[in-house]
């Protein structure tokens, strides 16, 4: 039996001027400068549509509200991602502690933080901005 393959991701390069023309400021703050939405503020913490979350920056599936749930930290949480080669993690010695922080494999956005205190066997919560997604939601009508 071969080994399933997964597709590598094309990385996006833009400059720091692209990015601040494409995205708002409060999404420039948070993806590009590292900095985190108020919680209970963000407009997807809330969000119980089936769908697909995907990188408000360059499109990338991240998450599926299959594996969302109610965490209470104040924004959107997941337990695992939808595909584990979309997210990156990165140690953060930021405001005096110690974290991981995860990025969008495909443009380097910043996303949020994972912590091992989330449910299911993995046991992870993948803390994210709401201003960091874009969500598909799911299409259930029935074709005629």
């Amino acid at each position: 039996m071969e080994k399933e393959q997964v597709a590598k991701l094309d990385k996006i390069d833009k400059t720091d001027a692209e990015w601040r023309a494409e995205l708002t400021p409060e999404q420039y703050y948070v993806m590009r400068q590292k900095g985190t939405e108020p919680a209970f503020s963000g407009a997807l913490y809330r969000n119980h549509a089936d769908g697909t979350y995907r990188c408000a920056a360059c499109g990338t599936e991240l998450f599926s509200s299959d594996t969302k749930f109610e965490s209470g930290s104040g924004w959107p949480s997941f337990s695992v991602p939808a595909n584990a080669q979309a997210v990156e993690l990165h140690e953060d010695k930021g405001y005096g502690m110690t974290r991981t922080e995860v990025t969008c494999a495909r443009c380097g956005a910043h996303l949020g933080h994972v912590f091992p205190d989330g449910p299911g066997p993995g046991g992870l919560r993948y803390c994210i901005n709401s201003l960091s997604l874009g969500f598909d939601p799911k299409h259930t009508g029935t074709k005629e």
